[in-house]
C-alpha cells in the first residue's frame, strides 16, 4: 500500500487517486531565463521517479510539466541583453529540453505560458465574475484573497502579516497581500490584448490554466520544489478552487527539499549556482541521474564531490553486475535443476524485491530502495562469479530490468542483456512460430508466448497478420 506525505495536510495519507488507475501529475516547470542548473534538475529527477514507481506499480500516469516563457526575468534579460524576448526564451528552453534528455526524463505533455494566453483570459474573466477578482485603474487584474477563507492552509500560514506578495503597484490593489492574475502592458514590453486592455499573464494563474486544461478540474499530485509552497502554489490553490468550486483541487501537494552546494544553500547571491551543462563536463549523465534518483526526494540534497563520487562508484558497481549478468546468461546452459545455493539466492533474490517496493511504497523513498539494489549486485557477483547458473542469472537480471524502470541510468545495457538472453535470429523464429499459432486460432499459447516475452522486455505489436517486436528498457 503506498502512503505519501502531504504537504496540504502535514501528514502521511494512503494514495489513492481521483481516477481508480490513473494517476494525474502536474510539476512546475521552469522559468526560461537562464541556463538550467543542478538544482532545477533535483526536482525534475524526483518526480520522473514518482512517476517511474507509479507506472511499475500498474498505474497509468499522465505528467504535466509547463514550461514559463513569458516573465518578468526574461523581459529582463532581453533588456539587460539587446534581445528579443523570444530570443532568450527559445534559448534557455532548448537548454532546459536538453537537460531532459541527458538525464533519461520524459514528459507526457509540455505545454507552454505563450500558447495559452486565451485560457487564461478566460479562467481571469470566470474568477471576476464569480467576485474573486478585480480589475484595477491600470488594466492589471488581481486576485481578492479575503474572498478565499482557506487562503494559507497549505503554507500553514494563517496571519495576513504573512501574506506579502512580492508584486509591484501595491497602492493600486484592495490589500497588499493581492496577487496578480493579468499584469497591465509597460512601453516596450510583450503583451495581448484582453477585455482590460493589453497585458500579459501574472505568474501563478498560467499553472492553474494549464494544469486544469490537460488533467481536470481536480486531479491527484502537484508537485514543485518546496521554495514554491508560498506564495506559488498557495495562490494557486486560492484561484483554482475559487474559479472551479472543488475541494481539494488537488490532492496530494508534494514537494522536494532543497540542494546544498559544498554545505551552503544554493544561491545565485552566494554565486554557487551550476549549470547543467558544466556539471555533465565533470560527471557522466547516469552518474548524476543516478546521484539524484536515490535520494529521497522530501530531504535536503548535498552536493559534494564526494557524493557523486559514491554515486559514480554505485553506477560502475550495477554496470559490472549487469555484464556479469549478461555474460552467464550467454554462456550458461538452462538447466531444470538448480544447486541449494541457486534456490536460496532465488528466494534471497524475492526478499529484495520486496523491500525494494516496501520502500518505494513508504513515501517514494528512493534511498532507502536503492540499499536494495545494492543488495542484489552483492548477491550477483557473490553467486554467479562462483556458479554460472542461468536461472539465477535470468532472475537476477529480471530484477534489474525492474528496478532500473525506476532507476533509469540502465537502458543501454539493459538492451544488451536481452540480446544475450535471445539473438536477434532466435526472436525472429519465436514471433514467426507465434505467428502460425494465431493463424490457427491457438490464441491462448499465443497470448502465452507474448506475455512471457515481455517479461524479458520484448514488446510484440500484432499488425493484422504481421507482428513486429520492440525491446522495451
Amino acid at each position: 500500500m503506498l502512503r505519501v506525505y502531504n504537504t496540504l495536510s502535514r501528514s502521511y495519507e494512503v494514495f489513492e487517486p481521483v481516477e481508480p488507475g490513473v494517476v494525474k501529475m502536474y510539476v512546475c516547470g521552469p522559468t526560461v531565463y537562464d541556463y538550467t542548473h543542478v538544482g532545477h534538475v533535483r526536482t525534475y529527477v524526483a518526480f520522473d521517479v514518482v512517476k517511474r514507481y507509479l507506472r511499475l506499480a500498474g498505474y497509468d500516469v499522465i505528467h504535466v510539466q509547463n514550461i514559463t516563457d513569458i516573465d518578468d526575468k526574461i523581459i529582463r534579460r532581453a533588456q539587460r541583453e539587446g534581445r528579443d524576448w523570444r530570443e532568450i526564451a527559445d534559448t534557455y528552453t532548448k537548454d532546459y529540453l536538453e537537460a531532459l534528455e541527458a538525464l533519461n526524463i520524459s514528459i507526457d505533455i509540455h505545454p507552454r505560458v505563450t500558447e495559452h494566453i486565451g485560457e487564461i483570459i478566460e479562467f481571469i474573466e470566470l474568477l471576476i465574475e464569480k467576485g474573486h477578482a478585480y480589475v484595477a485603474e491600470s488594466g492589471s487584474v488581481y486576485f481578492d484573497v479575503d474572498t478565499y477563507l482557506d487562503y494559507g492552509k497549505l503554507s500553514n500560514r494563517k496571519d495576513r502579516e504573512l501574506w506579502g506578495q512580492e508584486e509591484e503597484f501595491i497602492h493600486e490593489k484592495k490589500n497588499p497581500y493581492d496577487f496578480a492574475l493579468w499584469k497591465a502592458a509597460k512601453p516596450g514590453e510583450p503583451s495581448w490584448e484582453s477585455p482590460w486592455g493589453r497585458g500579459r499573464p501574472g505568474w501563478h494563474i498560467e499553472c492553474s490554466v494549464m494544469s486544469t486544461k490537460y488533467l481536470g478540474n481536480q486531479f491527484d499530485i502537484h508537485g514543485g520544489g518546496s521554495d514554491l509552497i508560498f506564495p506559488h502554489h498557495e495562490n494557486e490553490i486560492a484561484q483554482s478552487e475559487a474559479a472551479l468550486g472543488v475541494k481539494p483541487w488537488v490532492k496530494y501537494w508534494l514537494h522536494t527539499g532543497m540542494l546544498d552546494i559544498r554545505g551552503q544553500k544554493m544561491s545565485k547571491s552566494l554565486g554557487n549556482i551550476i549549470p547543467m551543462k558544466e556539471m555533465l563536463k565533470k560527471w557522466r549523465k547516469e552518474v548524476v541521474r543516478l546521484w539524484l534518483a536515490t535520494a529521497h526526494y522530501r530531504k535536503r540534497v548535498a552536493f559534494t564531490d564526494d557524493a557523486l563520487s559514491q554515486a559514480e562508484s554505485n553506477y560502475k558497481r550495477l554496470v559490472n553486475a549487469i555484464s556479469l549478468v549478461k555474460k552467464v546468461l550467454k554462456e550458461a546452459e538452462p538447466s531444470h535443476r538448480l544447486s541449494d545455493k541457486g534456490v536460496k539466492a532465488l528466494r534471497e533474490m524475492e526478499r529484495i524485491r520486496r523491500g525494494f517496493y516496501e520502500s518505494m511504497n513508504d513515501d517514494f523513498n528512493a534511498s532507502a530502495a536503492f540499499s536494495y539494489v545494492y543488495e542484489l549486485t552483492t548477491l550477483i557477483f557473490k553467486h554467479l562469479e562462483n556458479r554460472a547458473e542461468h536461472s539465477v542469472a535470468l532472475r537476477a537480471f529480471t530484477l534489474l530490468k525492474e528496478f532500473n524502470q525506476v532507476l533509469g541510468v540502465l537502458d543501454s545495457h539493459i538492451q544488451e542483456a536481452v540480446y544475450a538472453i535471445m539473438p536477434e535470429e532466435l526472436l525472429s523464429v519465436i514471433v514467426d512460430v507465434r505467428g502460425v499459432l494465431r493463424a490457427r486460432r491457438d490464441y491462448e499459447l499465443a497470448d502465452w508466448i507474448r506475455d512471457r516475452l515481455a517479461k524479458l522486455g520484448v514488446k510484440l505489436l500484432d499488425e493484422g497478420e504481421k507482428t513486429r517486436w520492440i525491446l522495451e528498457v
